[in-house]
């Protein structure tokens, strides 16, 4: 089981970007996801999360311009996540790291994602 991570990139300030992670493999169930985001010599923090059932939440920092989402629990995507980011500022240039927290498992990460925002 690994995670796969997709999006990212360089935008200019004010502008938008969707990244999405899959839950690749075996999966039974469906599990909490989110992103965190990696500044060079920073400790990871907290971006987004959804629960199993949907329920989502947010750092300060990106509420009300990012949101989180993710597959239909009745879908082969249900263990896919989307993170959409909208208004984007020079501060939310980071590495991001997608998450699944996988029964049995444990957390797993995805092999992350450069966001540059920059004019």
């Amino acid at each position: 089981v690994h995670l796969v991570e997709s999006g990212g990139g360089l935008v200019q300030p004010g502008g938008s970007l969707t990244l999405a992670c899959e839950v690749s493999g075996s999966t039974f169930g469906i599990y909490p996801m989110g992103w965190f985001l990696q500044r060079p010599g920073k400790q990871r923090e907290l971006v987004a999360s959804i629960s199993s059932g949907g329920e989502a939440n947010y750092a300060d920092s990106v509420k009300g311009r990012f949101t989180i989402s993710r597959g239909n629990a009745q879908s082969s995507s249900k263990n896919t996540a989307y993170l959409t980011m909208n208004n984007l500022n020079t501060e939310d240039t980071a590495r991001y790291l997608c998450y699944a927290d996988i029964r049995i498992i444990g957390m797993t990460w995805g092999q992350g994602t450069q966001v540059t925002v920059s004019s």
